[in-house]
């Protein structure tokens, strides 16, 4: 049993983990937009009616998605000593789009839930 144990790591690849290529196409949306990676929410303060930007990537399919209402008072991350009303806001707004939260990141509602709220 050892020496099979012995076998296993010697055949198994180092640690290093493969580098990630991105195609012309992607580096040029990226550099178009302003966004510093994939699947990484901007701010787009300057945008009249979105206040958030992401390039949704997801099973080899990019998507630009704008989301968040400019100007809006939302709830934020969970705070020590929160008002009960913005809990409720909270729990309002995860209960109201749970279902297009749940279409995963090629939805907005997915990245304004794990941004703004």
């Amino acid at each position: 049993m050892a020496r099979d144990t012995r076998l296993i790591l010697q055949n198994t690849p180092t640690n290093n983990p493969p580098t990630k290529t991105m195609d012309k196409n992607t580096k040029a949306k990226l550099k178009r937009y302003g966004l510093s990676a994939v699947n990484k929410p901007k701010r787009t303060p300057n945008h009249p009616t979105k206040s958030h930007v992401v390039l949704a990537s997801e099973g080899g399919k990019q998507k630009l998605i704008r989301f968040g209402q400019q100007g809006a008072k939302t709830a934020g991350k969970p705070k020590a000593g929160e008002s009960k009303a913005m809990k409720q806001k909270r729990a309002s707004f995860k209960a109201r789009h749970a279902a297009n939260i749940r279409k995963g990141k090629m939805s907005p509602a997915f990245w304004s839930d794990r941004t703004k709220w």
